[in-house]
């Protein structure tokens, strides 16, 4: 499985419509990280872009994946295939029996 950078551009005019949906966009963010299908999920100060990094097996598959988002009609999307990617892990102490 790879993993894909997904840049996408935001439409510039948030209707209502565009608004209401924002809640439905969170909770599926939210899923697709339990799920371990999106890696990360980032959004300028600006909210003029989002950045996401994609476990998929082919371009076709993260456009499907993408698919699934509710503001998917006012993204415009740039996929590329990563070499690597490079996370910080959250590191939890250990536990001791003692």
């Amino acid at each position: 499985m790879s993993q894909f950078m997904v840049e996408i551009a935001l439409s510039e005019v948030m209707t209502e419509e565009f608004t209401q949906k924002i809640p439905a966009q969170r909770q599926k963010v939210n899923e697709m990280m339990e799920q371990g299908v999106l890696m990360s999920y980032a959004l300028t100060e600006d909210r003029s872009k989002l950045w996401c990094v994609v476990k998929a097996d082919s371009e076709y598959e993260v456009m499907t994946i993408m698919s699934e988002f509710p503001l998917v009609d006012y993204m415009d999307f740039i996929i590329s295939e990563l070499m690597f990617n490079n996370m910080v892990a959250l590191r939890l102490p250990l536990f001791s029996l003692n």
